[in-house]
Parts: structure tokens; sequence; C-alpha cells
């Protein structure tokens, strides 16, 4: 489907909508517990209050129809699949929105991707995107490759997570029935009610490779 190009309001100079603001691709990635979807709520909030229109995003969020945070914190979100034409939900029914923040951007498609990088270069919006670098193979995601690729900006969560050990956690481990697994199905969200049972474990490069877990603490009185 095409969408049908925004056409860009001529409005008060220094506004979001007039034709001296170029809007911005930003990609900022991090592992599992970096704070990606704490850092997208706190972006929305501060330009929704700051009186600019947008929309939260999110794919494959554990809450269905919302962002949340391992902080506890969430809000409604525009759910995406992989059919949706991002450059819809930026029109907004004819009534565009200022920014997008999109959350779980690995998942998305790397046309998708280039929809966002469309979105910012005729319409003049900023798209804010968070996500993870690797999969559970220690491989780019397509959509993460194609961010790297276009956004104006890529950067590091500067809030590190940590493996077992106490080393920089730089990988998202998948684990199945407490074992690491290097192949499978790429998009499984870890979910108590699974089975066999699927969890991930963040873990630095050396127990990622190696498979190794945090070893059981025996107690000995």
């Amino acid at each position: 489907m095409t969408a049908t190009p925004i056409p860009v309001q001529q409005t008060i100079p220094g506004t979001r909508s007039s034709l001296a603001v170029m809007g911005v691709l930003r990609f900022s990635f991090g592992t599992m517990g970096s704070g990606k979807s704490t850092l997208a709520l706190q972006i929305h909030h501060n330009l929704t209050h700051g009186g600019l229109r947008g929309a939260l995003c999110s794919m494959l969020d554990r809450e269905g129809a919302r962002v949340s945070s391992r902080l506890g914190v969430s809000a409604d979100a525009v759910v995406i699949n992989p059919s949706v034409d991002l450059r819809t939900v930026a029109e907004n029914d004819g009534n565009p929105f200022d920014y997008l923040v999109c959350d779980e951007a690995q998942f998305y498609t790397p046309e998708q991707i280039e929809q966002l990088a469309e979105i910012v270069d005729e319409y003049r919006m900023d798209v804010f995107a968070f996500g993870l670098l690797t999969d559970f193979r220690g491989r780019l995601f397509p959509g993460t490759a194609r961010l790297l690729e276009l956004a104006d900006t890529s950067e590091a969560i500067q809030c590190e997570a940590r493996c077992w050990c106490g080393d920089r956690a730089t990988h998202n481990a998948r684990v199945v029935d407490s074992v690491q697994v290097y192949e499978g199905e790429l998009m499984v969200v870890d979910d108590p009610e699974r089975a066999p049972e699927v969890t991930y474990e963040l873990r630095c490069r050396k127990h990622w490779t190696s498979g190794e877990g945090k070893p059981d603490v025996i107690d000995l009185d």
C-alpha cells in the first residue's frame, strides 16, 4: 500500500510544523534491562507534556497494546506487526503526528525501518527508535541492521546491564529448560506458560559463548 504524503503545514516559525524544522531518526540500543522502554516512555511523556502530539509504538510487548518497563511503568501504545505501514500510523487519519516513539524496533521489518526514514525525510517528524542490537544467536536483527544503516544517530544506552559474573553484559542469551540455545525461532517472547520454559538472561561475551549460567549456590549448613 502506498501512503499519501503528509502536507507540511505553514504555521508559526519554530513550531514542529514549520518548514524550517527537519526531522531526525534516532536509534538507541542496549541489552535487556538497560532501560530502553523506560527511556521511550520518558521521551513520550516529556514531548506530550511539551505540547507535541505523537504515537508510542511497540511490537510483541508482554502487556499487549502497551509499552511496559521492567520498573513497572507502562502506557498505551499502537501495536505494530509486519503488515503495518508506519507512514499510515504517522498520518493519523489526516491529522499527522509531530513524532513517533518506536519501542522494540529490532522486530520491525527492514521495509518498516525504511518507512521510518521516509517519515523523517518527507514528513519532517522526529522518530525515536529503541531496540536490541543482536538476537539470542549473537547476530544483528534485520530491523536493527537497517536502522544502523539509515539512522541519523545511533547510540548505546549508558545504563549498563551486567552478566551474572559481574562483567558488562553484551549478549541476550535464550535459555530453554535451563540450557542456553543458539538455534530456533527468532521471535520468541519469554512466557512462563510456554512449554518448554523459555527465558532470557544477560551474559557477557565469554559466558554467552560458553553457555555457562550462574552456578547453583550450595548451602552447606
